[in-house]
């Protein structure tokens, strides 16, 4: 593909228009960089593409950015509502992003995984699984939503590599290709402050299997309803997972009598024990028996599966252990961005819990979480912009009855101290928000940065 001299705006100085901006401009395109943040907000940003010929146009975004454009790319967190988009839309020009221009330009086979929840933890686990099943000089690249954009290691990519792509909803509303082999774990309620619809969103997540062909293979969910209601859409082979055995003819995996297995065409093959996987929760035995899928998928030995699960103990933000604080240990679980994630988290436990809940509403229902911590949490702490959303859900608090405790704080480092004041010797202090950070950080990992320094100091 040739960039010399294409003029493209990039709206959103993220991580992947930062990344997609330094490939282009490298490749000889003419590159804007549009984002409604200062220039002293985006200092930063603008000195990690010194050298780079990029024109910045911030502060705001206005439709005179567009004019001469040939292509317009966003950023993972641009929404195709904002007034620029849609004029840019209005005017005919195309639009991308890294993501598409990779797919678009990447030699070799890709794994593309994408879900309401997990999907990090899982897309670690394969990138594990495909580390240890290959041999120098083929390599294995891990990337997309999860750790660093991949467009700008394409060019070192070679045909007997192997990609493990992480692809979010967002990224997915402009893409046009799909992935060799194309994992959708779930869809449940997420998003829905940028999607609008449950359908709109669930519409975003099947185009990863969209643009598949007969040689291609999908792999789904067997246990969640939506990512299972998409099954009409394979057009090539079905891999999937659950819980429970798949039906006869099918392939996938499952667990049974404490074992791990794929069944496949030739019959049953153990992949491990279920007490080599040291992560917590039955979510997590989801993902793991969803990694072996894709893997299987992929064409990856069971020795490869083994090693990439024993010895694994998570990704950082994702029920991460932080410290033991006078006889209480705390958990961060700052990936929790929705209330049904805080749910998985909560169900990880058998100890009395104190839960932090709070940050960014995403338009999501809250009731089903307030029944569970009525049943399952001793004290709640709440924090940012949806505290009094959740404090509306939860209700009074009962003599007698969970949770003991309500506390409101206006903000993190507050809801710290407060958990601080009422945990006891063998409870869980759990960080499981169910809410984005974008009201007091930058995004969920330094929120849980945060939490994690904050801990530290108690000591």
């Amino acid at each position: 593909m040739n960039w010399q001299d294409r003029k493209v705006l990039i709206i959103g100085a993220a991580r992947q228009g930062l990344a997609l901006a330094r490939y282009l401009a490298g490749k000889g395109a003419q590159v804007r960089v549009n984002d409604q943040r200062t220039p002293e907000q985006l200092q930063a940003a603008v000195d990690s593409l010194a050298g780079c010929a990029v024109a910045w146009i911030l502060g705001a975004h206005p439709f005179s950015a567009l004019d001469g454009v040939d292509l317009v790319c966003l950023s993972g967190g641009v929404p195709l509502t904002l007034p620029i988009v849609v004029e840019a839309q209005r005017r005919g020009l195309a639009l991308s992003n890294d993501s598409q221009i990779f797919m678009d330009l990447v030699p070799c086979p890709v794994i593309g995984i994408t879900g309401s929840a997990g999907k990090t933890t899982t897309t670690t686990l394969v990138g594990r699984m495909t580390q240890a099943a290959l041999a120098l000089p083929r390599r294995a690249w891990i990337g997309g939503n999860i750790g660093l954009p991949l467009i700008n290691d394409v060019d070192q990519m070679r045909a007997d590599d192997l990609v493990v792509l992480e692809l979010s909803s967002f990224q997915l509303e402009q893409m046009t290709r799909s992935p060799q082999v194309a994992a959708i774990l779930n869809i449940t309620p997420n998003h829905l402050d940028r999607h609008g619809t449950m359908e709109a969103y669930t519409a975003a997540k099947a185009r990863l299997l969209a643009f598949q062909s007969a040689g291609d293979t999908a792999v789904l969910g067997r246990d969640d309803p939506g990512a299972w209601g998409l099954i009409e859409m394979v057009k090539g082979r079905l891999v999937s997972f659950g819980l429970r055995r798949p039906e006869r003819g099918q392939v996938g995996t499952f667990e049974a009598d404490g074992t791990l297995w794929l069944q496949g065409a030739d019959g049953d093959v153990p992949l491990m024990p279920r007490n080599l996987i040291r992560l917590r929760g039955e979510h997590n035995l989801r993902n793991v028996l969803a990694a072996c899928a894709v893997a299987a998928a992929a064409g990856l030995p069971v020795e490869a599966m083994r090693q990439a699960v024993e010895g694994f103990n998570g990704v950082a933000h994702r029920l991460e252990f932080v410290s033991r604080v006078n006889g209480a240990d705390w958990y961060n679980d700052s990936i929790a961005t929705a209330p049904e994630r805080t749910a998985a988290a909560v169900h990880s436990f058998d100890e009395p819990l104190v839960l932090m809940l709070g940050g960014r509403d995403k338009k999501l229902p809250w009731e089903d979480l307030a029944a569970l911590i009525h049943q399952r949490v001793d004290h709640v702490v709440l924090f940012g912009e949806c505290a009094p959303k959740v404090q509306q859900a939860l209700g009074q608090v009962e003599a007698g009855r969970r949770p003991y405790s309500v506390a409101v704080c206006a903000n993190l480092h507050e809801a710290v101290q407060a958990a601080a004041a009422v945990a006891g010797p063998g409870d869980v202090v759990l960080l499981s928000p169910g809410g984005t950070s974008y009201d007091e950080f930058r995004d969920f990992e330094e929120r849980g940065e945060r939490f994690r320094l904050w801990v530290k100091e108690l000591l």
